[in-house]
């Protein structure tokens, strides 16, 4: 787990269900389509985080700003000192990403719920379509955490690096150029194909069981390093739009403990349609 956080970094659904009713807890669900997710059933008292209004800015291609990201927790309910835990549709993705922001803004006390909706809705457990209401808060981002995200121009200049592992987390026909696009959104396209040089490929979904739960720590350490993305070095995830990235970014940093972890969310809906940028197939 991280050393920075003062709460595990990832929880599990019997924790979320015991944990229900304490008031220091503020369960996230976080969704693509809130329409075919929250909307059809949550776990009682969480309230929604909507990716693409709530965790992206609505006009330039962004993450949320840290003003932006204080506004949201705060009509969320959530104070500085609040455990906050998240969970979302497409195995995390997305919580996963929301995680990430939440914790490049400073957020300490935060962890995923392990599975996801996923593994909440196979064991059976609780959904309410009550929209829960909590008095406002007045949050606070102290600082931001640069060192967990990269922008391209940082990647660009860490290209042929011995010091750098890129992990390109999306499939293999994507790694190769084979698709442009992945098959859930085959209109959202790169106008180019391949890879960022360097980038090996371990698709996100390795680091993960059937039920959507994350492998055992043991396994999850060989897959990474057996590739050469080792402790010692500077690590940087992608994928598209960096959703997927954050689940891998999240096993290394979060579980694995690696040290300098940052999510490249510009990803390859940027590189692959940038002029004049390097790709290999």
């Amino acid at each position: 787990m991280s050393s920075k956080s003062t709460v595990p970094s990832l929880v599990s659904t019997e924790w979320v269900q015991k944990n229900l009713d304490n008031p220091e807890v503020r369960i996230v669900e976080v969704d693509y389509d809130p329409q075919t997710a929250y909307y059809q059933g949550h776990i009682r008292g969480a309230v929604l985080w909507d990716w693409k209004r709530d965790i992206n800015d609505p006009l330039t291609r962004d993450i949320v700003s840290k003003e932006g990201f204080a506004a949201l927790c705060s009509r969320s309910g959530i104070s500085n000192d609040m455990h906050i835990v998240l969970y979302g549709d497409f195995n995390n993705w997305f919580a996963a990403f929301a995680f990430w922001v939440a914790r490049l803004y400073g957020h300490e006390k935060l962890s995923l719920m392990d599975g996801g909706r996923k593994k909440w809705i196979a064991e059976e457990r609780e959904l309410v379509k009550d929209t829960p209401s909590y008095p406002p808060t007045n949050y606070v981002v102290a600082r931001v955490r640069y060192e967990h995200r990269i922008l391209l121009p940082d990647v660009r200049v860490r290209l042929g690096s011995p010091h750098v592992a890129l992990v390109d987390v999306r499939s293999p026909d994507e790694y190769t150029g084979k698709i442009l696009a992945p098959p859930e959104y085959p209109t959202e396209h790169a106008q180019r194909g391949g890879h960022i040089p360097g980038a090996v490929n371990i698709p996100w979904a390795r680091a993960l069981n059937e039920d959507g739960t994350f492998k055992p720590i043991e396994e999850l350490r060989k897959l990474y390093e057996s590739a050469g993305v080792t402790p010692d070095k500077e690590v940087i995830t992608y994928c598209r739009i960096g959703e997927r990235s954050s689940v891998t970014w999240f096993v290394l940093r979060e579980l694995l403990g690696y040290p300098r972890v940052r999510n490249y969310d510009g990803s390859w809906s940027e590189w692959g349609n940038a002029v004049g940028l390097p790709i290999e197939k």
